[in-house]
């Protein structure tokens, strides 16, 4: 009994040491600089360290497909590097023979990537899944409601608008003033009258010319002879 049990466990592990290997087919690379991270309050990375990711890809993995099957077993390390680096697969908790799709593990370390952060202190910097692609940062909120930034930026437009035309109006209402009060005075300048030795007389008008009616009276009285 003691043998047939030693078999079963000898041939599970040569099994996993198949499915978790470096490039193995969905097995994926992680780095973690804990050290530029952290700084002096750096923490070693250990057996504990190993437990927490193992639970943490757990975790979600359970979160991503709803359903509580994956364990800790089935979250295989292998390929552990001093400089913290290692390979890791999650094998299908029904069959715990095979490997649960690439994809699927992508997937569920993207939707849970802070999470797996916040566990280790770290960022996706610093912790890196050399397959799987940097979560974006969730847009930033502005605190001002959109609706209202419009509403704003509208209302501000329409005043600047009104005050133009104001300006505009004002401005050539005051040209137009101008303008007649300078006909006028050309008006009052064409029609005055001067008075020399006593005896008002006519500006003569340049274009028309203006004809003196004292010389009319004398040809008309000379002009029959």
């Amino acid at each position: 009994m003691l043998g047939v049990l030693l078999l079963a466990f000898s041939l599970v592990t040569i099994v996993h040491a198949e499915l978790c290997r470096p490039d193995a087919q969905n097995a994926f690379k992680v780095r973690l600089s804990i050290k530029t991270a952290l700084g002096d309050n750096a923490y070693s990375w250990d057996a504990s360290e190993e437990y927490l990711f193992k639970a943490m890809v757990a975790f979600a993995m359970r979160r991503y497909s709803s359903k509580e099957t994956t364990q800790l077993s089935n979250v295989l390390l292998c390929n552990m590097t001093e400089r913290v680096s290692f390979w890791f697969v999650v094998t299908d908790s029904s069959r715990n023979v095979t490997t649960v799709p690439g994809s699927e593990v992508e997937a569920a370390i993207r939707m849970n990537r802070n999470r797996i952060n916040g566990a280790f202190l770290l960022t996706d910097n610093t912790l890196q899944f050399l397959k799987i692609s940097s979560t974006l940062s969730p847009p930033i909120e502005p605190n001002v409601p959109v609706w209202l930034i419009v509403f704003s930026v509208v209302a501000g437009l329409t005043v600047v608008g009104i005050a133009f035309l104001v300006v505009s109006g004002i401005w050539r209402r005051k040209k137009n003033n101008e303008s007649v009060e300078t006909e006028d005075l050309e008006d009052k300048y064409d029609t005055s009258v001067t008075i020399e030795n006593g005896i008002p007389c006519d500006i003569l008008d340049l274009k028309t010319g203006q004809i003196n009616g004292v010389y009319t009276a004398d040809d008309e009285r000379f002009t029959p002879l």
